[in-house]
This record gives C-alpha cells, sequence and structure tokens, in this order.
C-alpha cells in the first residue's frame, strides 16, 4: 500500500505539473506602438497576464510598426501576438487582408474613438470651420518657414491617419494654401507645448482618448457634414492621394486589441482574455493622462489598475 500510495502521489505532482504548464501557455508578444493610448493598453495586458494569469507576457521593444505587428500575428510563431490600438477603418488594409481575408486575427468589442483636427482655443474666433481654411490671410498666419503655405501636423510617417488628412486637404481644395508637416508624436507635442506658451498658431490633428485634450485649451475645426460619396478612400495604392477623396468629417473610429489566432491553441487563456476585453474610453484615457501628462511609470499605471479593478479583469478572464 506504501508503494501504491507513493506512485499515486507522484503521478499527482507530475500532473499537477503538466498543468501548470499548460496554464502558463506561450510567451506572448505584445506590440510597442509609439503613441500612449497604444502604451497604456500594452502594458495593462501585460501586467494582467504576468499577473493574476500567471503567464509571461514582453513588450517587444521597437516593435512600432504596424504593419510588421500585423504579418507576425499572421504567422503566428510568436514574433508578434498583440497589436493594441488598431484603429479602424485607419488600418483597413490589415484588416481586410488578416482578420476578414486569412482569418489569422482576431480582436475584441471594440471602443470608440474621434479623429480631428484642431486649433489652440485662442484661435477658434478666427478658425472656426474648413472654410476658414480656404482663407489666404488665415493659412499665411500659421506659415512657419516663409514659403507661402500655412503647415499643419498630419501626424507620424507610419500612421495611415497622416496620408488620410492629405487626402483631406487636397479635397477641400487647400493644397495651394497649406502643406503637412509629417514629424513623430513626441516631437510634435513638443512644438504644441511651445506653441501654446507663447500663445502662437497652430494647426494639428489629434484625437480622443488622449491626454493633451485635459492639458491644453484646444477647439476642433468644423468639416462638412458626410454624404454619399464624401468618402472614397485607397491608402495602400503607389498614387493614393490622387486615387482617393475625402471631403467631409470623418466617423467615429473604432478601436480594437488584435492578437494572433495561433494564440487560441498556443495559449488559450490568453486568447480569451484578448477577445474578451471591453475597454472604457475614459479609463484609457486615465491610464494616458498618468502616463502621458504625470510622466508616471506605465508599468506601475498597469499594475496599480489592475490590482485595483480585479472584477473588471475578472469579467475579461471568465
Amino acid at each position: 500500500m506504501k508503494f501504491i500510495r507513493i506512485i499515486a502521489a507522484s503521478a499527482a505532482i507530475l500532473l499537477g505539473s503538466a498543468s501548470t504548464a499548460l496554464a502558463a501557455g506561450a510567451t506572448v508578444t505584445i506590440g510597442d506602438l509609439t503613441w500612449t493610448g497604444a502604451k497604456a493598453i500594452g502594458y495593462v495586458i501585460q501586467a494582467i497576464i504576468n499577473g493574476p494569469m500567471g503567464s509571461e507576457a514582453v513588450i517587444k521593444e521597437g516593435l512600432s510598426d504596424g504593419s510588421v505587428i500585423a504579418a507576425g500575428m499572421d504567422k503566428g510563431d510568436g514574433s508578434a501576438d498583440v497589436y493594441t490600438d488598431l484603429w479602424m477603418p485607419n488600418r483597413q488594409g490589415i484588416w481586410d487582408k488578416y482578420v476578414d481575408g486569412a482569418k489569422s486575427v482576431g480582436h475584441n468589442t471594440p471602443y470608440l474613438g474621434t479623429q480631428m483636427m484642431y486649433v489652440p482655443s485662442y484661435m477658434a474666433d478666427k478658425v472656426k470651420s474648413v472654410d476658414d481654411l480656404m482663407k489666404p490671410e488665415i493659412a499665411a498666419m500659421f506659415d512657419k518657414d516663409g514659403n507661402g503655405k500655412g503647415e499643419y501636423w498630419a501626424g507620424d510617417a507610419g500612421w495611415k491617419s497622416t496620408r488620410m488628412w492629405q487626402v483631406k486637404f487636397k479635397s477641400y481644395g487647400l493644397s495651394d494654401l497649406w502643406e503637412a508637416e509629417i514629424l513623430p508624436d513626441a516631437t510634435f507635442k513638443g512644438q504644441l507645448k511651445a506653441a501654446i506658451n507663447r500663445e502662437k498658431p497652430i494647426l494639428f490633428y489629434y484625437w480622443t482618448p488622449e491626454w493633451v485634450h485635459a492639458a491644453y485649451d484646444i477647439s476642433p475645426i468644423e468639416e462638412p457634414a458626410r454624404t454619399d460619396g464624401c468618402e472614397k478612400m485607397d491608402l495602400d495604392k503607389e498614387d493614393w492621394l490622387e486615387a482617393s477623396h475625402f471631403s467631409c468629417k470623418s466617423t467615429d473610429a473604432q478601436v480594437y486589441v488584435a492578437y494572433s489566432k495561433s494564440l487560441e491553441a498556443r495559449n488559450p487563456p490568453v486568447a480569451k482574455l484578448l477577445s474578451q476585453m471591453a475597454l472604457d474610453p475614459a479609463v484609457v484615457n486615465q491610464w494616458i493622462l498618468e502616463i502621458g501628462r504625470d510622466k508616471k511609470d506605465p508599468r506601475d499605471v498597469a499594475e496599480e489598475w489592475v490590482k485595483n479593478n480585479m472584477d473588471t479583469v475578472n469579467m475579461w478572464l471568465n
């Protein structure tokens, strides 16, 4: 009997070890997108996986190109597993190729985000709408380099929204008066702070949720209402600027957490988590405020939020 008990105990230990290994699953590789909201979501996902789930997730430094992340998710080899902040329809090409096409990428229920062109509110009496941007005297106020055209920040070089705004300015007939500045988000934020401190003109794209809305008093530019045919975008073509047209306001974006469906086999509990996350824009904005404006460590913000919101985390897990 003693021998049988030893065998049974050994089997139980082996079974327990196997179950733990299965629960832990494969290491999850999270993309390192550059904007604050994407970073915040990535660290929260990592905190949940490494904390209450008892698995392992890494944020791969430098993995910041959305197309590369999407291709890695499609491969399913663990080179890229999570796209933390997939804005639609900005990344329609990724969606068509991997979500609807190859069906290798899954997603959660999205939260809504807005994207508009802004000026500081001290400029709002002069610049209220696209019609105002058509006035040469207004464009001249924003001409920083003396070449006769006003500058506006369209976004980072790697963003599809950057192309979208160039299409919009062309479609509104503004190309002769305005030119796009294409700069990293961090560089632009420095310019924005300097301009507002000196009450200088500055015209720029921004979105919600983001902390600049809490830090500065800014006003959106009115655009024409949407009508049939006002938006026809083909931003992946070589001649994307000529092939696209967009002469109306944008619809609210749908923003997803996307993930490699290979996780359904490699780490099923994490795949379940990522498919069930339901992000609240107000909560995302709070993370952005703490990380972007208040300069808190994103890992600390994420871990503290997970610790204090286990009811929400358990809903996502179960």
